[in-house]
């Protein structure tokens, strides 16, 4: 059977490409997953929009500001994270 199998034109990585995203390997503290895992379940979406969406809203928190300059550092992430993790 797997003589007729023939994967010379196949290609490797996702399926479906997702028009506007890019794939990233980024590391998160465990305890910051843990907590957008579970408001996901809650929620009922996946915990990588949750972030996506906690980011937008801070990129744009900062555009309101007239601070569209300076870029996302990572304090200022961390420090948005937290704030979220204190929201009931």
């Amino acid at each position: 059977m797997r003589d007729q199998y023939d994967f010379s034109k196949g290609k490797r990585g996702a399926v479906i490409p997702s028009p506007g995203k890019t794939r990233i390997t980024i590391m998160l503290d465990d305890d910051i997953l843990e907590h957008f895992r579970a408001q996901a379940e809650r929620e009922g979406v996946g915990y990588q929009t949750l972030i996506n969406a906690l980011l937008r809203k801070a990129v744009a928190s900062t555009k309101k500001r007239g601070a569209e300059d300076k870029p996302l550092t990572v304090a200022t992430l961390r420090r948005v994270l937290r704030e979220e993790l204190q929201t009931p």
